[in-house]
């Protein structure tokens, strides 16, 4: 709509700043500015229960970034499906991708209509490639796999990428794999995914945290992440905390959260 000649976007209705959102409590433990007090509320009560949050949170961006240049640089992928991508920050999947690659291909898929509002910024890319976005939620493979088929060639290898969304957003473990499975099915031999999520330990007080102030987000056990890699092979260094997934530099720190990536056989 437009008043006055200037263009203003409408807010989605289901948009709700008083209501924390996984995204928005992610933004503010990764330093970022597109939160309100709802979501910084639980965000603090979260950092009180367990303080390493914060790094945990920073230490994933770190990963997806050292993942996506490893898919790049060392297994020649160039079409990526990143879903639960989040709220746009530094070294978004097709910022590290392009700059290797600049005909990379990367469609962003999330539920939360904040990230909506700011698709324009995920959605920048170098004249060579393309990006995408698709408003659905991980639950819906089918759909997601029809409309990111509008950008990525599916008879390529694809580059499958899903930090923190299947905590965030399937309680059921076997629910979990069967997603994972669906979607790696329509992908050729010579594909990866590449998953991160919190395993039990001290990440558990975080999300009793949340789950206190209104957001859930399920801690799984280490072999139940493991399991959604079945029909993979594991590049190594396997599943293993974030900080030691092919890390730049010696980082001492380890961290109930883990990481990893497997090629499709």
């Amino acid at each position: 709509m437009s008043t006055d000649g200037e263009v203003v976007a409408e807010v989605d209705p289901r948009y709700n700043p008083d209501i924390p959102h996984g995204a928005r409590i992610w933004n503010y433990w990764v330093g970022g500015k597109d939160n309100f007090p709802a979501d910084r509320e639980v965000a603090e009560a979260a950092i009180t229960a367990y303080p390493g949050i914060v790094a945990i949170a920073r230490e994933s961006r770190k990963a997806l970034a050292r993942v996506v240049r490893y898919l790049v640089e060392e297994a020649g992928v160039r079409q990526f499906l990143d879903i639960g991508t989040g709220l746009p920050t530094e070294n978004n999947t097709h910022e590290v991708a392009q700059r290797i690659a600049p005909e990379c291909r990367i469609v962003y898929v999330d539920n939360d209509p904040m990230v909506l509002l700011h698709a324009r910024a995920l959605l920048s890319s170098t004249p060579q490639g393309a990006t995408s976005y698709i408003e659905a939620d991980v639950r819906e493979p089918a759909t997601i796999l029809d409309q990111a088929a509008g950008t990525l060639d599916f008879d390529q290898p694809i580059g499958l990428i899903m930090f923190g969304v299947l905590g965030a957003a399937v309680k059921d473990t076997a629910e979990a794999r069967g997603i994972v499975q669906q979607i790696l099915a329509r992908m050729v031999p010579g594909s990866y995914v590449a998953i991160n999520d919190s395993v039990h330990g001290d990440a558990d007080k975080a999300a009793d945290a949340i789950a206190e102030g209104g957001y859930e987000y399920t801690v799984r056990y280490l072999e139940e992440i493991a399991s959604f890699f079945d029909g993979t092979e594991l590049v190594e260094p396997g599943l293993v905390p974030n900080s030691l997934w092919r890390p730049d530099a010696p980082d001492p720190e380890i961290l109930p959260s883990h990481c990893g990536v497997g090629r499709k056989l």
